[in-house]
């Protein structure tokens, strides 16, 4: 610990706040210097497609932590600041204006970047993303005036951004090209779920169908061109096809990169004084023994204390099960663990599907690899135990819920 004197931190968001708070408290005194390029303090993206869209929350609310915080605890964090350059021989971060700023050791938490519309129209006004604080006081904004929009995704956010819409009484037409929203992450069995929860609840869902275009009059998106030769007229357009992690730092500096910047289970990169955590981390798991990039709050929250304290030293490791949530109408759920299309022989499901109030387990060969609760609460603890067994498990047992999941461990 005492050869570390100053540790720069490159992005500002709950990854980049939390790697700060997690070396205070972990007894770092050295220098910590958080470098971002918009002009707000860190935040958290959570509430950018759910409660803060809404307008259910405060501005306020989406801040890790309160500016005085940073003031006490000797943080220095670069507003509107762009690294350019990673010098790892010299130990250095290149910055726009063109000074640069020394480091012992470095954690990269640039983030994700949305994907990009391509086609014929994407330049329009009226076509938005969502990422950013910015991005959502935009859309709250949108969703005031507009009676008409289509969202182009039908992932997480797409699907929240389609909720706050229609609570908003926007009628919304959301396009997918699957057969089903969430399929790639959920598989056909609950992305019915989500599908019949959206329809239910007024939005046009349009799948297995591709964009063809955007059209615009004087400038302005008016409707949508899908390849099925159907038009759909909008005020407005809202992209969420997914996003990219933010790796050129990574790549133009010589480090690891491959859907993500490599890092062991230390978030430790191949160049010993550099980290990476959060959406950008393409980290080696050692429970599930592979690598994987999770693009949820969960990373952004709980690598930074494994982080710290490789940095300090110490040899902790990131082995949690990949958590994430999501708000959706009155929709609540919570999903743990790790299955991947394929990956999974049988769902099993405990309680009420058409009532949503259940728990689904995704099994291999008996044994759980992930589960997700819906308007059911207080039992992650048991899914991850169960997970964590690794032991085959009765289907019918798992699906009784007179039996607890506690004794199934």
């Amino acid at each position: 610990m005492s050869d570390v004197t100053s540790v720069v931190v490159i992005g500002a968001g709950l990854a980049g706040a939390k790697t700060a708070e997690a070396l205070r408290a972990q007894g770092y005194a050295g220098a910590i210097t958080i470098i971002g390029d918009e002009p707000h303090l860190p935040y958290e993206r959570p509430p950018l497609s759910k409660g803060y869209l809404q307008g259910k929350a405060e501005r306020d609310t989406v801040f890790v932590h309160p500016e005085q915080w940073y003031a006490d605890n000797s943080v220095s964090v670069l507003r509107d600041t762009h690294a350019t350059a990673i010098h790892r021989t010299s130990g250095t971060v290149a910055l726009g204006d063109g000074t640069e700023l020394p480091y012992d050791k470095l954690v990269i938490a640039t983030g994700s970047s949305p994907r990009l519309l391509t086609v014929h129209g994407a330049e329009l006004d009226g076509v938005y993303y969502l990422r950013r604080l910015d991005d959502s006081d935009r859309l709250r904004g949108v969703l005031n005036t507009a009676s008409r929009i289509a969202i182009i995704g039908g992932g997480w956010i797409g699907l929240e951004v389609a909720a706050a819409a229609r609570k908003a009484g926007v009628e919304v037409t959301l396009i997918e090209m699957a057969a089903l929203p969430l399929a790639g992450v959920l598989g056909p069995e609950l992305a019915q779920v989500f599908a019949d929860l959206h329809t239910r609840h007024g939005v046009d869902l349009r799948t297995g169908v591709g964009l063809a275009a955007l059209t615009g009059d004087d400038g302005r998106v008016v409707a949508v061109q899908l390849e099925d030769g159907t038009a759909v007229a909008v005020e407005a357009v809202v992209v969420g096809v997914g996003i990219t992690p933010n790796v050129q730092l990574a790549v133009d500096a010589g480090l690891e990169v491959d859907d993500g910047i490599l890092v062991d289970e230390h978030l430790r990169t191949n160049d010993p004084d550099i980290y990476a955590v959060g959406d950008v981390a393409n980290a080696w798991h050692p429970v599930l023994a592979k690598r994987i990039r999770v693009e949820h709050w969960a990373n952004a929250l709980n690598h930074p204390p494994v982080a710290a304290a490789s940095i300090l030293g110490g040899d902790a490791t990131y082995d949690r099960q990949p958590y994430f949530y999501s708000d959706q109408y009155d929709l609540g759920m919570e999903y743990t663990g790790y299955a991947t299309p394929g990956g999974y022989d049988a769902v099993v499901i405990r309680g009420d599907v058409d009532k949503l109030e259940f728990i689904a387990f995704w099994t291999a060969q008996g044994v759980v690899l992930a589960g997700m609760n819906v308007n059911i609460w207080d039992v992650t603890d048991d899914i991850k135990a169960l997970i964590a067994s690794g032991k085959p498990i009765d289907a019918d047992q798992l699906a009784d819920p007179a039996v607890p999941l506690a004794s199934l461990i």
